[in-house]
């Protein structure tokens, strides 16, 4: 594997992150035992990214994460992540200083290590005030708990306020997005990519296989695989022609390359612009193996060229289109810049 910086920072993450979302107990999860080859073998491939969040499996994934990384915790950027409930107390969830705190404590206790690389907001918590959780996080990093702060599923706006607020405080501000992103799934290209672009933060995207839609297992008047984490996603039922035949591109071009569908999409995701490390999860070691095989898959300028074709966004955001801006001037009688 390659290594990138976390954004401006001079943090140096491998082009893979392992997410540990599958460790633990649960329809589609495995067993410690497992976890503890598919990390072994994640390193041994010069992985270096590993990341989880508290609240996966109620906080068994991280257990298992700081169970199987003992001896090598120096090895690794470890990131976890903060929001989602934990109980069901009034303030047992959300961005606040009491829960932040609290998590980040057990956290550090389930993990087994006395401080986390990249601790992360899961989500936006628009019940407390953005300041107040700005200056938990940078107590967090004052205090040697925390190396750097990111986040994940903020809208654009929510992340650039986030990080004028705490120029204007003097706090740590986001050095990371986890946002969802695929070939299915390219939203982000629209604000969040140039966001990030232009301020140095870096951009670990999770889902990048479109929740297994992309491994090319699901193809038109198929059902999922039974037990498989895509026949449990209600949306996989209402596949759309666009991402159908996304998933036939993907396809054909693993074909022509001797690869597996799931390398391409990977392959694709890695090389985008603003993109430092997307985030995949394996419950086997064959998963993993499949996984790691991206960073050596090769794709053409055509056959980047017909992904990016087949899979485009719809025109349905005229801010910042300047060819129709050129339409409105003219009808106006001026002349376009």
């Amino acid at each position: 594997m390659k290594y990138r910086s976390l954004g401006r920072t001079g943090l140096k993450v491998s082009n893979l992150c392992l997410g540990a979302m599958t460790f633990g107990s649960g329809e589609w999860g495995c067993e410690e035992s497992t976890a503890q080859q598919i990390v072994d073998r994640f390193m041994d491939a010069g992985g270096n990214f590993i990341d989880t969040a508290n609240v996966y499996a109620a906080g068994e994934s991280e257990t298992i994460t700081g169970r199987v990384l003992k001896g090598k915790r120096q090895s690794v950027v470890l990131a976890t992540k903060v929001v989602s409930p934990m109980g069901r107390g009034p303030n047992d969830g959300g961005a606040s200083r009491k829960h932040i705190l609290d998590s980040i404590d057990a956290s550090l206790r389930r993990l087994g290590t006395d401080y986390i690389d990249l601790y992360q907001v899961h989500a936006y918590d628009f019940t407390t005030p953005l300041d107040e959780t700005l200056k938990a996080l940078d107590d967090c990093v004052r205090l040697g708990k925390v190396r750097y702060v990111g986040c994940s599923n903020y809208a654009a706006w929510e992340l650039m306020k986030g990080n004028a607020l705490a120029r204007e405080l003097g706090t740590a501000r986001f050095d990371s997005l986890q946002p969802q992103y695929s070939l299915i799934c390219r939203y982000i290209e629209r604000e969040h990519l140039p966001l990030c672009i232009e301020e140095g933060i870096g951009v670990i995207p999770w889902s990048p296989l479109g929740g297994g839609v992309l491994t090319g297992k699901l193809r038109r008047d198929m059902d999922p695989p039974a037990g498989s984490r895509m026949s449990m996603n209600p949306a996989v039922a209402s596949l759309d022609d666009r991402t159908l035949d996304t998933v036939d591109a993907v396809v054909e071009i693993a074909a022509e390359l001797s690869c597996t569908p799931s390398q391409v999409a990977l392959a694709w995701v890695m090389r985008q612009p603003g993109i430092t490390s997307p985030i995949f999860g394996a419950r086997t070691i064959e998963q993993l193996d499949d996984n790691i095989g991206a960073a050596e898959v090769d794709l053409t300028d055509a056959m980047r060229a017909r992904l990016d074709e087949v899979s485009a966004l719809p025109e349905v955001y005229p801010y910042g289109n300047r060819g129709r801006a050129k339409e409105i001037l003219k009808a106006m009688n001026y002349e376009a810049a």
